[in-house]
């Protein structure tokens, strides 16, 4: 995970990075294949003031590849698209709109921390707030990790905290990310239910009315409800003539 984002915050190495470097540890590098300037991609405040907004968004997309990020990227890249498909089939299901403002309520909030604590990239706080999101709807699900390991997956964004400040140094990124994730969830969900608050977080109509719901989702706000309990019957041996019950009869002699 790139760390050092001091390059950025010396307005003196401003002509450095527009000379294509990528790499914050190594001078030497540079962007891949030079189409794109990449110091037109990370989110500066300076810049904005000119109107280069679309700094708002490429700073979310926007990661440079070396051979020490190389794996990271595809990590975050693997946790967008398992757990942004998690929440899409599951918990927003059938509310394409509520999970858009979603989205956009958690990059809001990213790009404004970023803003402020001088982020440039916003790639890792952007995927864990999801995630974050995920494993609150999700708690008694067991997720599998590294080397094995399984719990909960209340315990996933904490675990992943640790183990990159364990491995790589960081963790600012994950605890941005968990801030923002636990930001939504507590103003859509905690607060209105387990506090009796009126709702703070409601869905833009204009987003309901270009992406409305589809019949067969979760509506509402809540936890989706858990899948039923078994039924005792459906766990009895199958015998060669299925499930059916033919009773205990009566033995042949007996009264």
């Amino acid at each position: 995970m790139i760390k050092d984002f001091s390059l950025y915050k010396d307005h003196n190495c401003y002509t450095f990075i527009s000379n294509g470097s990528t790499d914050l540890r190594n001078n030497n590098d540079r962007h891949r294949f030079g189409l794109i300037n990449p110091y037109y991609l990370f989110l500066l405040y300076e810049p904005l003031k000119q109107f280069q907004v679309w700094r708002l968004i490429t700073a979310v997309f926007f990661y440079p590849l070396t051979p020490g990020t190389g794996f990271h990227f595809l990590i975050n890249c693997y946790f967008l698209y398992n757990y942004s498909k998690l929440l899409e089939s599951g918990a927003y299901a059938g509310r394409p709109a509520d999970y858009l403002f979603m989205l956009l309520f958690n990059w809001i909030c990213c790009v404004i921390v970023g803003l402020i604590a001088e982020i440039p990239l916003l790639m890792d706080p952007m995927v864990l707030s999801v995630l974050y999101v995920w494993c609150q709807l999700n708690q008694e699900v067991i997720v599998n990790f590294w080397f094995g390991t399984r719990f909960k997956a209340m315990y996933l964004p904490w675990v992943l905290l640790a183990f990159n400040v364990v491995i790589s140094g960081g963790g600012i990124m994950e605890i941005v990310g968990i801030l923002v994730g636990h930001l939504y969830f507590f103003l859509m969900y905690k607060y209105p239910q387990d506090f009796g608050g009126t709702s703070l977080l409601t869905t833009p109509s204009i987003l309901k009315y270009y992406f409305p719901d589809s019949p067969g989702g979760i509506h509402g706000f809540g936890i989706p409800p858990q899948s039923r309990a078994p039924n005792p019957a459906q766990n009895r041996p199958t015998g060669m003539f299925g499930r059916h019950d033919w009773g205990r009869g009566q033995v042949l002699g007996g009264n």
